[in-house]
């Protein structure tokens, strides 16, 4: 009886045992970067996605970013003039912080540009522009923009980008 009883347990025990081999010995993944615990699920840390709306493609420009590398690029020389706040690529929003140009010290801008798309494409660019005057009492209100302006700053992305691009495709020939 006692035979039996630990025949069943050595048995047991070397199922669980041999259950367990498949598992790693490397650090817990609560330890781990989530960007690494991303790269282990799907092969690449930006790999196919349902947030990020499928597979990326190879030499679409995407470089590891979530949206299209020429946009996130382009965007990012076209606004250096303006102090950036906050960029997220994984998002594609990019913020910059108030600022006034030397010329008008009376008026400050901010930009916010979206990029909406992983292709280069016209529409995957969408750009706001804020504008506040000071007051006479020395306040800060906010003020109309120009019609156009946005359209113009996403133009000018767009335009950076198609180069961006063009001067990639020549480099590899």
């Amino acid at each position: 009886m006692i035979r039996r009883i630990f025949a069943v347990l050595f048995l047991t025990g070397l199922v669980f045992v041999s259950g367990c081999s498949g598992l790693s010995s490397g650090p817990s993944v609560l330890n781990e970067d989530p960007a690494e615990r991303t790269r282990k699920q799907d092969g690449s840390v930006f790999g196919k996605s349902i947030v990020l709306g499928g597979e990326s493609q190879p030499g679409a420009g995407t470089s590891g970013l979530a949206v299209n590398g020429y946009l996130w690029r382009a965007s990012l020389d076209t606004i250096s003039f303006l102090p950036l706040a906050q960029a997220d690529a994984f998002g594609g929003v990019i913020v910059t912080e108030w600022s006034s140009l030397p010329s008008a010290p009376n008026e400050r801008y901010k930009l916010t540009v979206y990029i909406l798309n992983r292709e280069l494409r016209a529409d995957g660019v969408r750009v706001s522009v804020f504008r506040q005057e000071r007051s006479t009492s020395g306040e800060w209100v906010d003020a109309a923009v120009s019609d156009g302006v946005p359209a113009r700053i996403e133009n000018a992305i767009l335009l950076r980008a198609r180069q961006l691009r063009i001067d990639s495709q020549a480099s590899l020939k």
